[in-house]
């Protein structure tokens, strides 16, 4: 006999669909049969294929060990690279960090295997907490994207509930997102900016302007200058709103462009530095869910990057006095 208790993840699903994921050895008609034999009990009771599992219930299966055992083929997120370490976990959620070069999920459709998502999925996979099947059951899942160039933090949630509430949190703005970015020329003065941003879908930009126009969106960012080295500038930025670009395009509009920014920024700069990537990190999110939220936990929580990761600041700022908030 086995026993499993019901995680969150599992919350509302079929048992039959629970028990195809424990037992892939287990025909159908045999499943039903003991089912009906009460062979396979929910909470030490009869039940139906059709019974909705809650979270805590005890399933309980009567089987031979062997139907646990027999292999199915491997899911395709087992072609993403391993050794994910979430810089901080929860049983309903994580904040994962994502490197420059990867991408958050597959690229137009062109199936690209190593993934943040997929990595994510491996991880889960293989402790244990997710196995993926083809119904109605929740997949873990990411709330917020950052570019492929840019490295840093990213939102996932384990169970249907928490996704919502993650979701609910970063279009409420709920969550304080800071960056760490270098920038060349003249540092904007420390301060809150806004402005209007217009997206262009068809030339993947984006621009910037002072005025409220037909289809452009304002936008706020906040800046602060952390540091500087000759014609470099380490800011920390606050993404009061998460437009497009934004980060980008604000500071190339404000004269102070990112360093590496092949789209906004200074060409000639960067050739000079040798520099291909953005010098840009989502390194601080802190979590203000509000009362009632069934993520209240996290209230005033702050996660942050290890800055032996964040790569230009040992290379363009090393023994600079600064103090992140």
């Amino acid at each position: 006999m086995k026993s499993f208790e019901i995680s969150a993840a599992d919350d509302g699903q079929r048992l039959s669909r629970f028990i195809e994921k424990c037992v892939p050895g287990l025909p159908g008609p045999m499943m039903y049969r003991y089912i009906r034999k009460k062979r396979i009990k929910v909470n030490g009771r009869r039940c139906e294929a059709s019974t909705r599992l809650r979270a805590g219930d005890l399933v309980e299966m009567y089987i031979n060990d062997e139907l646990f055992s027999r292999q199915r083929k491997l899911p395709d997120f087992m072609g993403a690279a391993k050794g994910l370490s979430p810089v901080y976990e929860d049983e309903r959620m994580a904040v994962l960090y994502k490197p420059a070069g990867l991408l958050v999920h597959d690229d137009d459709g062109r199936m690209t295997r190593d993934t943040l998502i997929n990595r994510f999925l491996r991880y889960l996979f293989e402790k244990g907490e997710y196995q993926p099947r083809e119904d109605e059951a929740f997949t873990p899942a990411l709330c917020n994207r950052l570019d492929r160039g840019t490295a840093g933090l990213v939102l996932a949630a384990k169970d249907r509930e928490s996704l919502a509430e993650l979701d609910r949190m970063v279009k409420q703005r709920l969550i304080d997102k800071r960056y760490l970015a270098v920038s060349v020329g003249r540092p904007p003065k420390d301060g809150l900016y806004r402005a209007f941003l217009l997206k262009d879908a068809e030339a993947n930009s984006v621009r910037v302007g002072s005025r409220e126009l037909p289809g452009w969106k304002p936008i706020a960012t906040g800046v602060r200058l952390l540091a500087r080295r000759g014609e470099l500038n380490l800011l920390e930025v606050e993404l009061v709103t998460g437009r497009t670009h934004q980060i980008r395009a604000h500071l190339a509009y404000l004269g102070s462009p990112l360093l590496g920014d092949g789209k906004y920024g200074i060409g000639e700069i960067n050739r000079r530095y040798r520099i291909t990537r953005q010098a840009r990190c989502a390194y601080k999110l802190t979590f203000h869910p509000g009362d009632g939220s069934s993520l209240a936990y996290l209230e005033g929580r702050a996660v942050a990057v290890d800055r032996s990761l964040i790569w230009f600041l040992e290379e363009y700022f090393k023994g600079a006095d600064y103090e992140l908030s």
